[in-house]
């Protein structure tokens, strides 16, 4: 099944928490919280303006996003748990190709 969401709404997977610490602490299912961060699976086509104007989404398919704990609304789509979230309510894109190039500088 696809789905398409409507306005400025973004449907996103849950990215699952890591499970050990960087110390090698294993860290149970029951203490750890929801993951706030997701991939985005599908956009819809923007918010529109008061005067009717369409204002594209900032964020695109296979982006990876961190939003708010109260934020997205929780459905099963076939089988699988995803967020349906107001693009407002995402707080950032995470970039990973950044995070790499910081530690490529660190280690010259």
């Amino acid at each position: 099944m696809t789905i398409r969401p409507l306005s400025d709404r973004v449907v996103v997977r849950r990215l699952a928490n890591e499970t050990t610490t960087r110390g090698g602490i294993v860290i149970p299912d029951s203490a750890t919280e929801k993951p706030n961060q997701g991939e985005v699976i599908a956009v819809g086509p923007g918010a529109r303006l008061d005067n009717g104007e369409l204002v594209p989404p900032a964020v695109k398919v296979g982006d990876r996003v961190l939003f708010g704990k109260y934020a997205p609304n929780e459905l099963k789509l076939d089988g699988e748990e995803v967020l349906v979230i107001k693009e407002s309510d995402i707080l950032a894109i995470i970039d990973t190709a950044v995070k790499t190039t910081k530690k490529l500088e660190k280690a010259a």
